[in-house]
This record gives C-alpha cells, sequence and structure tokens, in this order.
C-alpha cells in the first residue's frame, strides 16, 4: 500500500471523501460513521489547507483506479508520539481491508518520518464497533478522555449532550 502525501489540488476531493463517509447519509454506506452522532461538517477546506502547511503534520491519501479510496492524517507530537486522525475510508468500500490497510501504512509513516514508537487517536467511545476494531489492530483505551468541542460547529454538531473522546494508544 503505496500512501502518498496530498497536495493542495487533492483537497476538493479529501474532504467530499471524509465527509462523506463521516456525516449524512451516503456515511450510512460503510460501517463506521458518526452520523447518528453528530450533523454539520468533519472538516472543512481550511483545516486540510493548515495540516498541508504545517511541517509537523501529514495529510496522506490512497488514490487508486476508482479515484480517491481513503486518506489519513498524522501529527508528530513531542517524546516519539505521533497523533494519527481522520482516518477515512470511501463508505462504499468499508469492509474491503482498505482500512486496516491505510492505517498500517500510516503507523509505518509515522516511525520513518515523525520517528515515533507511539501512535495514539481519539475515537468517540460510543462508537464501540469503531473502538473494538481498533483494538484488534493493537491500540488500547488509556482511561484518558478529552472534552468533545460540542461548541466549536467545526467539528460537528452534537445529536447529543454526552460526546467525549477517549485515548488509544499503540507502540509502533
Amino acid at each position: 500500500m503505496n500512501l502518498v502525501d496530498a497536495q493542495p489540488r487533492d483537497l476538493d476531493a479529501l474532504h467530499a471523501l471524509v465527509e462523506s463517509a463521516f456525516r449524512g447519509d451516503s456515511a450510512r454506506l460503510g460501517w463506521s460513521h458518526e452520523a447518528d452522532l453528530l450533523d454539520g461538517q468533519r472538516t472543512d477546506i481550511a483545516e486540510l489547507e493548515a495540516i498541508l502547511a504545517d511541517p509537523a503534520q501529514a495529510l496522506l491519501m490512497l488514490r487508486d483506479d476508482a479515484g480517491v479510496a481513503g486518506c489519513v492524517s498524522l501529527t508528530n507530537k513531542t517524546g516519539g508520539l505521533a497523533y494519527l486522525g481522520m482516518l477515512t475510508v470511501d463508505p462504499r468500500r468499508q469492509a474491503s481491508g482498505l482500512g486496516r490497510d491505510i492505517l498500517a501504512a500510516a503507523e509505518r509513516v509515522a516511525a520513518e518520518r515523525f520517528e515515533a514508537n507511539r501512535i495514539e487517536l481519539t475515537i468517540i467511545p460510543h462508537r464501540t464497533e469503531l473502538t473494538a476494531w481498533y483494538e484488534r489492530r493493537g491500540y488500547r483505551l488509556t482511561g484518558e478522555t478529552r472534552p468533545f468541542p460540542a461548541d466549536d460547529p467545526r467539528f460537528g454538531l452534537p445529536k447529543r449532550d454526552d460526546l467525549i473522546f477517549a485515548v488509544m494508544q499503540k507502540l509502533l
């Protein structure tokens, strides 16, 4: 699997992919979505541009004959830690192994490019199937939680008032 660095010309397609996989009826085509928990946007072009502009971050994508199949973002944190976010697979192609392959490739990039020895992510714990999916790939809940930015519509519009982020981590 060859993830490539996204370029500014890719942002419209990546934005459309992320929105289709996380929000609205199109997200329901896949097994993993937030459409029952959140309305509104998942990201915007400005956030994607900021990732591209930051040397401590990477926005990686998988393109094949059918177009953009998936993406993931990485952030280089301190102390050998990388943060994984926005792991996305086209909802029509979920359950095909692409997510597993993108995750493994992103972990290799984090280790090679950022010299990370650990990787973390945050997950809405109500998404129990997704938590279990990450656990099958070696991630463990740390017990740490972080507040969900419910008052910032850039992250979505919560459909419930008990959303939080749980932290998961894996040794690389």
